[in-house]
C-alpha cells in the first residue's frame, strides 16, 4: 500500500472541502459576492497549487520515515525552494485571465515555512501510525488533531489572502481592496475552523463506535 499517495488523497478531500465552504460563504456575503468571479479564480488555482505542495511535504514525510529518521530544517527549506517553480505555473495559468498578481515572497514565505513543517510533522506522525497499523483515531486525541489541523489551515488562510491583497481588481473593488482581503481573511478563517473541528468530531464519532470482535 502506497500510504503517501492515499494520504495525499485525504488531503486533497480536505482541501477540496475547504474551499467548497469558502465559495459558499463568500456567495452569502455581498461585498466578497461582488468580487467572487475573480476571487473564486484566484482560490480555484491556488487549491490546485497548494494541493501539489502538500503531495512534496507528504512525500518527502514519507521518505524521512523510511529512512528512519524525521525531517528535519533542510527539508522545509527544499521544499520552499520547489514551490516557488508551482508558483511560476500557477501565475502563468492565471495569465490567461484579466488578473495581474505578483506573489510578495517576504510577506509569505515566513508563513510558508510554518506551514511545510507543521505539515512535516503532522504527515510523519499520520504516515508512522500507519505503519504501526494503527488508525486517526488511535494515533491522536481529536483535541490534538483538530489543534494540528487549524494551525496548517490557518497559515493557508493566511498565505492566500496576502496573494488576494496583490490582485488588482477593477474600478470600485479596487478601492475596496483591503476591505475585501479583510473579510476574506474571516470567511476563510471561519471555515477553517469549521472544517478542522468537524475532523475533530469525526475521530470522537469513530473512538464511540463499538469495536467489532
Amino acid at each position: 500500500m502506497d500510504r503517501a499517495a492515499a494520504l495525499a488523497r485525504l488531503n486533497r478531500r480536505m482541501l477540496e472541502a475547504f474551499s467548497a465552504r469558502t465559495v459558499a460563504a463568500l456567495s452569502a456575503s455581498l461585498p466578497l459576492r461582488l468580487a467572487l468571479p475573480r476571487l473564486e479564480q484566484i482560490l480555484k488555482h491556488n487549491l490546485e497549487k497548494e494541493i501539489r505542495k502538500d503531495i512534496l511535504v507528504i512525500r518527502c514525510a514519507g521518505e524521512a520515515l523510511a529512512a528512519g529518521m524525521p525531517p528535519g530544517g533542510d527539508a522545509g527549506r527544499q521544499l520552499l525552494d520547489s514551490a516557488r517553480q508551482i508558483d511560476t505555473d500557477f501565475v502563468a495559468r492565471l495569465d490567461r485571465f484579466p488578473l495581474r498578481l505578483e506573489i510578495p515572497y517576504a510577506r509569505i514565505e515566513p508563513l510558508r515555512l510554518r506551514r511545510i513543517g507543521h505539515g512535516l510533522d503532522l504527515a510523519y506522525r499520520i504516515l508512522d501510525a500507519w505503519r504501526r497499523r494503527r488508525r486517526l483515531r488511535d494515533a491522536f486525541a481529536p483535541a490534538d488533531l483538530e489543534r494540528r489541523l487549524l494551525e496548517i489551515l490557518t497559515l493557508y488562510c493566511e498565505e492566500t489572502v496576502a496573494l488576494a491583497e496583490t490582485v488588482r481588481l477593477p474600478g470600485p473593488l479596487a478601492l475596496a481592496r483591503s476591505r475585501l482581503a479583510a473579510d476574506l481573511l474571516g470567511t476563510m478563517t471561519a471555515a477553517s475552523r469549521g472544517l478542522a473541528r468537524d475532523i475533530g468530531g469525526s475521530v470522537i464519532a469513530a473512538q464511540n463506535r463499538p469495536r467489532i470482535r
